[in-house]
């Protein structure tokens, strides 16, 4: 993959909620890459040399993540730590324009939006992925989170982009999962 200086995948596996009580296990997975940001330092307003990157990066690493779950994708999420010297903006062109189609493809559909979220960090800086169903976007159940990071990035000139994949939503939920809207 061009511009990519390393892949990181991460699974875990949960079998409890906070107060210790057993939940079927449920599996999420994050395929990471640090890429370097060809617009740090810079103020640039066509971005789309990002918007393809991602997009190659998705078709790439995704479906690894995917693999990892082994039962079926409920719900995924995606999100970019920037580095100090480039801006949100930057995050954004890596999450919004064209990562969404390999990531739908790499699961099979998903008609929902997918979360995201970005930030500007230094590196080791945490990024809360949000996740949430991939087919209902007011499934309550599935709205949940998976923290994550790379201890050596993103670098100042660099984007730590992210995907996430999960086989189930939070351990044993109890807002309820009805459509609900304040």
């Amino acid at each position: 993959m061009r511009g990519v200086r390393k892949t990181v995948i991460v699974v875990e596996t949960v079998t409890a909620d906070a107060a210790g009580r057993p939940c079927a296990p449920i599996v999420r997975a994050a395929a990471m890459a640090v890429l370097a940001n060809p617009f740090a330092g810079r103020v640039m307003d066509d971005l789309s040399e990002l918007f393809d990157l991602s997009r190659e990066i998705g078709a790439a690493l995704f479906p690894e993540a995917v693999a990892r779950l082994g039962r079926a994708p409920v719900s995924y999420g995606k999100g970019a730590l920037v580095g100090v010297a480039g801006e949100v903006e930057h995050g954004a062109a890596t999450i919004h324009p064209r990562l969404g189609a390999p990531m739908r493809a790499a699961l099979g559909g998903g008609a929902a939006l997918i979360p995201s979220n970005c930030r500007i960090g230094a590196a080791g800086a945490a990024l809360d992925l949000p996740l949430g169903h991939k087919d209902e976007a007011w499934s309550f159940d599935h709205f949940d989170t998976m923290t994550v990071m790379v201890a050596d990035a993103p670098r100042p000139d660099e984007i730590l982009l992210v995907m996430g994949v999960a086989d189930g939503g939070r351990p044993n939920p109890r807002c309820g999962d009805g459509p609900i809207r304040d």
